[in-house]
């Protein structure tokens, strides 16, 4: 342990019993923010945090470089690419009590790139009797002479321990393991980017209880239901024996962007509060003259448990704060210090009744940037959004703390083909509660599915079944996808056979345009037979052909990768597929090809992901195509299709299936 880390220990330890109310307070080098039980001391020479002391306990460890700080912003946002500001900032000191006469303390940092003059802002704040830290971001641009500065690539806030306190990770619930140990990390070896081989170590924990391949997508989670991630220390390696947490709280996403649907990074040795990434095809907003977005607040929670407080416990004490009503009061005394933050008294309720489908399950309602799909409401830099459960049996929904405004509703639920949409949704605090019908979207009588539509391919094969390998059993599309070898499950291809295959054997979580070899670490040669043509086959009756004349074949995407990548806007000359057509053959012939658009593109399962940007098509045709007895459709990706990676990625394009659907009319 360093001197000053002693020195600022044995502080703590004397100011414990004589402190009993908060304290913000500046020594020459720090901002130190304190009450009874929590310190945090923020650096002027860094403008991050790096010191972090539970009681007694150091829950960074020493700064060496960039680990050892945090909470702290850094973002890809300049011409240049990464900025970590704080270097040449500005401070300002805060402290008060709020309305329910609790004390609190916080410090504002203020940077500026000078050459574009764009500035971010970060806040921490204190409160007496709370052991976490509420965090709020700012991004502001004003330069008229370059309108369009880039993309705001990337912005995040990272808790980056430089310690050996911590033993566990835990992105959900359902999601956890041990940290892979310094001997596993030693002897990795790379299988893709940001992926390695782990097995060469057998006896580490990590690689014994959840996987031999060790990477941070592994530990991604979806927005919907999500409410903390973190760290936890299981005693062993405490200064006391005692156990440890250091979490992020979602207790408001309004500011986040993608609604539900976005899927994203939360920790992997640093806990991630990633405010803006392109990461799953996410779209990222552009940097103009102008912009100011303020995302916040979010919660840091620290906590301690007796030695044998398990991991679940620990976490659930974090969750208990992820709810947009807590602190209100609180976020209300602070508003003046912070720009674009909407107080309770620009907020309302939202309450409605929705008609349902029949069959709707976990129907959920989304309040988001009005004319927009919520999973591309980037473009108004104001914007918000909100979701709320929907009681499937009432149809009502309440969603509390929306900003006043002018939003669109959209509801989907599991289950039900499509969405409900109704923009020009005003909410304010006088309006009444609103009553919706939702139909769902129909093209005549229903000959078949395939898969249900919740918008992901986890119900396919290689989806979110449990990895029965390791004991912790995570679900197979969490770990590397070389591990599930394509040739080896499908030697003839995918042919699914309607009412007698099954989805989680029979039809793969990836269709392939070709098999790759290339950052494959167990089969490095590629697989092109076999593998961009799918068949379906399915019987037909000679009542269920009498009098129709129009089919409807409607295919519902969960994710596709084009050769744009995460790269969804930008213009590739020389990539063939940003565009990927997809063809649909019946009996033999072909009756459509459907070009899937670039800006839906995104790398999602070899990043281990099973949803990112849905969207689908309905490929309408005669009836007559169709015969009695057995038909079979083919769902051709083109072969070989393959784009430019600068990165130890695999080049193929592909695309992940929601459900599908046959209808005749």
């Amino acid at each position: 342990m360093s001197w000053s880390k002693w020195k600022l220990l044995t502080l703590v330890t004397l100011l414990k019993a004589s402190v009993a109310f908060l304290t913000a307070t500046e020594t020459a080098g720090q901002f130190v923010l304190q009450n009874d039980r929590l310190l945090v001391a923020v650096s002027k020479s860094t403008g991050q945090v790096e010191d972090v002391v539970l009681d007694t306990q150091d829950m960074l460890g020493p700064v060496s470089g960039n680990t050892g700080k945090g909470p702290y912003v850094d973002c890809s946002c300049t011409p240049s690419g990464f900025w970590t500001p704080g270097g040449t900032a500005k401070f300002q000191l805060l402290k008060g009590i709020d309305v329910t006469g609790t004390p609190w303390g916080g410090v504002k940092m203020s940077d500026t790139f000078k050459s574009t003059n764009q500035t971010i802002e970060q806040w921490w704040f204190l409160r007496e009797g709370e052991t976490g830290l509420h965090v709020f971001t700012r991004v502001l641009y004003l330069n008229q002479k370059t309108p369009f500065l880039r993309e705001l690539g990337e912005l995040r806030t990272l808790f980056r321990p430089n310690t050996k306190l911590y033993t566990h990770l835990s992105g959900s619930d359902g999601n956890y393991a041990p940290i892979p140990g310094a001997d596993a990390l030693r002897n990795q070896v790379v299988v893709q980017d940001a992926s390695w081989y782990l097995g060469k170590t057998p006896q580490d924990p990590y690689v014994q209880n959840y996987s031999d391949y060790w990477t941070k997508y592994s530990f991604s989670e979806l927005w919907r239901d999500h409410k903390v991630h973190g760290q936890y220390s299981d005693g062993t390696t405490s200064s006391d024996g005692n156990t440890y947490g250091a979490w992020l709280v979602h207790n408001t996403r309004d500011t986040y962007y993608g609604g539900p649907l976005h899927y994203d990074i939360v920790v992997d040795g640093i806990v991630y509060n990633y405010l803006v990434s392109g990461h799953y095809g996410a779209p990222v907003p552009n940097i103009t003259h102008g912009f100011d977005r303020t995302w916040g607040p979010q919660y840091y929670h620290f906590n301690k448990g007796a030695p044998n407080t398990t991991l679940a416990e620990l976490r659930a004490d974090a969750a208990y704060y992820a709810h947009p009503e807590w602190n209100g009061d609180f976020y209300d005394s602070i508003a003046e210090y912070v720009p674009n933050y909407a107080p309770k008294s620009e907020r309302a309720l939202f309450k409605a009744t929705i008609q349902l489908p029949s069959g709707a399950k976990r129907p959920i309602a989304v309040l988001s940037e009005n004319q927009q799909d919520f999973q591309l409401n980037t473009f108004d830099h104001l914007s918000r959004q909100y979701w709320a459960d929907v009681d499937p049996e009432s149809g009502s929904v309440e969603i509390p703390m929306v900003k006043e405004g002018t939003y669109r509703l959209t509801v989907y639920a599991d289950g039900i083909f499509g969405w409900f949409i109704q923009d020009d949704v005003v909410v304010s605090r006088t309006n009444a509660p609103s009553t919706f019908e939702w139909r769902s979207e129909t093209a005549g009588q229903e000959i078949w599915r395939i898969g249900t539509p919740d918008k992901s391919s986890g119900e396919y094969r290689h989806g979110n079944a449990p990895d029965t390998s390791k004991p912790l059993q995570p679900e197979q599309y969490r770990i590397y996808w070389g591990k599930w070898d394509f040739s080896s499950d499908f030697p003839d291809g995918v042919v699914f056979k309607v009412g007698q295959s099954v989805e989680s054997e029979d039809f793969n979580y990836i269709h392939w345009s070709w098999f790759p070899g290339y950052a494959n670490y167990l089969h490095p040669r590629p697989v092109y037979e076999n593998v961009n043509n799918w068949t379906i086959q399915f019987n037909l009756s000679d009542s269920q052909l009498s009098g129709m004349q129009k089919a409807t074949f409607t295919v519902d995407l969960a994710g596709v990768k084009t050769a744009n990548g995460n790269n969804k806007w930008a213009t590739l000359p020389a990539e063939k597929y940003s565009n990927v057509p997809y063809t649909v053959a019946v009996n033999g012939g072909d009756v459509e090809t459907w070009i899937i658009p670039s800006y839906r593109s995104g790398s999602c399962g070899v990043r281990s992901g099973i949803v990112c940007q849905n969207f689908g098509h309905k490929f309408v045709f005669s009836s007559e195509l169709l015969r009695e007895g057995l038909n079979e459709f083919v769902l051709s990706l083109p072969f070989n299709a393959t784009n430019v990676e600068t990165a130890v990625l695999p080049g193929s394009i592909y695309v992940q299936y929601d459900a599908l659907r046959l209808e005749l009319s």
